[in-house]
């Protein structure tokens, strides 16, 4: 239910605080500059400082990951392709296709710098908090829990890429350079302390002059997610693809864990109950209703101060030709992942589905997709290669398109209103967590605890929102494949298909020696065809090492007791 509106405005503010505080230990108190005491001891001050924090959120706004991208993890998988051929705008496509270049000298899926000076600074507060605050005891777990809820997500980053990280909970163990890595379920189970004491201390919901917080909500959605992962890592990994005595987690805890995202889950079911969240009824409106109930955490922005250019960076061509960037556009995979509207699977094979291959599909299809015919912004879109604005080109034709590669552009989450972002930038919401993720994460634990009915009805929710029928999956194995259809769909463009690859050990299998596909589609009326064409010129790869990001060299050199993961 976060707003970043009011705290988002004072995060310039509070860089400028704790930038005057380099380690926040000072012995006398300067009248020319912030002291520990002063911070602590004054309210303003504290509330610039813990709105600063919250701008780490902004790291991963549309799906976005610190290689400077949005979507860019999408990218890496079977969802989605990035059209250009160059470092750069086209780093990703390096990255999906040659293995070798993640690599603990390279900067590529490196978050650790990043990652621990937000945690340095996340301690310090607590600390300071902790020392010199003249705050009642509930202001100061609340206080603290919004600290460690930011703690929690950021740590949850890191062990999704390494999987055995450096914990820190407290300024003490910065005396020393000499700290090694906590055990991945150690790392997991930290992390899902620190939701639980945000889910401990916070309110259901701020009151509107302290909008854009992390309430109870989203700590119990994030622990859910964390649980989720863990227990997925302790079925999926079973010490497969990496030897390393810190990575993995014992077989025997994926029950346990599977039982604790269960539990997290319906803490925010509880609060739906209550009125607290809600799928919101139209599915296109979740991503542009300002007060949907479907958030659970999400980060807004209003001009000037605070705007975007996913637009400039996503929308079609002839949107402000010439400047539109159309970083990623989606696969023939995604688009063919769509069900028919009766929740029957397209099939190309089929001559009814093939004659009119956009016409009766689930609704989200055209919520999520942009295809040749569609309307869009008052116009017909057309991507066949005869438009030579936006119409298809081959990938690796130029280097930079700006324009679709696989026939298809993204739709979702583009305003359909905004006629002049290239000047005035963009300023729809992110959403961090929303409502059917919760219900997909019960759903798929509900399944693994063998709960198969439990697992339909948070299922046929997300389905029903959708206008699409309950799900015909009866047993384990076929809840399974309906719910990573449903992450694929549901999710899609939301940064969460290469987490879920990787979670599930799969991403070796889905994103290793294929080329993922477009529809070059030619021709009109009854005489249209639809060529599939590759929309990748080498094969993807993803090796199995890849499942655990080497830590970056300069790391290894600045912690002496630090080792680097086996395999790498």
């Amino acid at each position: 239910m976060s707003k970043m509106i009011s705290t988002i405005k004072c995060t310039v503010l509070a860089a400028s605080l704790i930038a005057m505080t380099p380690g926040c230990k000072v012995d006398v108190f300067p009248t020319d500059r912030y002291t520990e005491e002063s911070i602590y001891s004054n309210a303003s001050n504290m509330e610039l400082y813990i709105a600063g924090m919250y701008a780490e959120f902004q790291k991963f706004q549309f799906g976005q990951f610190p290689i400077g991208y949005s979507n860019a993890t999408d990218a890496l998988t079977d969802i989605e392709k990035y059209t250009s051929t160059v470092a750069g705008n086209g780093t990703v496509n390096i990255l999906a296709t040659d293995a070798s270049r993640v690599n603990a000298a390279g900067p590529q899926l490196n978050y650790w710098q990043t990652g621990y000076e937000r945690i340095r600074r996340v301690n310090e507060f607590i600390s300071g908090l902790n020392k010199y605050a003249k705050v009642d005891d509930g202001t100061r777990k609340q206080y603290e829990a919004e600290a460690r809820f930011i703690r929690g997500y950021v740590y949850l980053w890191l062990v999704k890429l390494h999987g055995s990280v450096v914990l820190f909970d407290n300024l003490d163990q910065y005396s020393s350079n000499n700290h090694q890595r906590s055990s991945e379920e150690d790392c997991y189970k930290f992390i899902a302390a620190d939701f639980q004491f945000a889910a401990d201390n916070l309110p259901k919901q701020w009151p509107s002059t302290k909008t854009g917080r992390a309430t109870m909500g989203a700590a119990y959605g994030m622990l859910a997610r964390t649980w989720l992962y863990a227990a997925s890592i302790a079925e999926y990994d079973k010490k497969q693809f990496n030897q390393d005595e810190f990575t993995g987690i014992p077989a025997a805890s994926a029950q346990t864990y599977y039982q604790n995202a269960v539990t997290a889950a319906e803490a925010v079911i509880g609060l739906a109950n209550q009125g607290y969240y809600a799928l919101e009824a139209n599915f296109t409106n979740t991503f542009y209703n300002k007060n949907t109930k479907e958030a659970l955490f999400k980060v807004d922005y209003v001009a000037p101060q605070l705007t975007h250019t996913y637009d400039l960076g996503f929308a079609p061509p002839r949107d402000a030709t010439g400047q539109c960037l159309v970083y990623g556009v989606p696969t023939a995979e995604m688009v063919d992942e769509f069900e028919r509207i009766d929740g029957t699977k397209f099939l190309w094979s089929n001559p009814v589905h093939a004659a009119n291959p956009y016409d009766n599909r689930d609704p989200r299809f055209y919520a999520t997709i942009l295809y040749n015919g569609s309307k869009w912004k008052s116009r017909t879109l057309n991507t066949t290669p005869g438009d030579g604005t936006e119409g298809f080109v081959e990938y690796a034709s130029t280097t930079e398109p700006h324009k679709t590669v696989t026939g298809y552009y993204i739709k979702k989450m583009l305003d359909s209103t905004n006629t002049t972002f290239v000047v005035n930038a963009s300023t729809q919401q992110w959403i961090e967590m929303r409502y059917a993720e919760v219900l997909l994460i019960h759903a798929e634990a509900k399944t693994k605890l063998n709960d198969i009915s439990g697992a339909q009805q948070s299922l046929n929710k997300v389905r029903n929102r959708a206008g699409m029928p309950n799900t015909t999956a009866s047993t384990a194995a076929q809840m399974m494949e309906a719910i990573e259809h449903e992450r694929k769909v549901e999710l899609a463009f939301e940064g969460h298909r290469y987490w879920d690859l990787r979670r599930w050990r799969k991403a070796h299998l889905v994103l290793n020696g294929v080329k993922f596909t477009g529809h070059r589609i030619t021709g009109s009326g009854a005489g249209t065809t639809y060529e599939v064409v590759s929309c990748d010129n080498t094969n993807r790869q993803f090796t199995p090492a890849l499942y655990y990001i080497p830590i970056p060299t300069t790391e290894l050199q600045n912690n002496q007791a630090l080792t680097q993961i086996k395999g790498w």
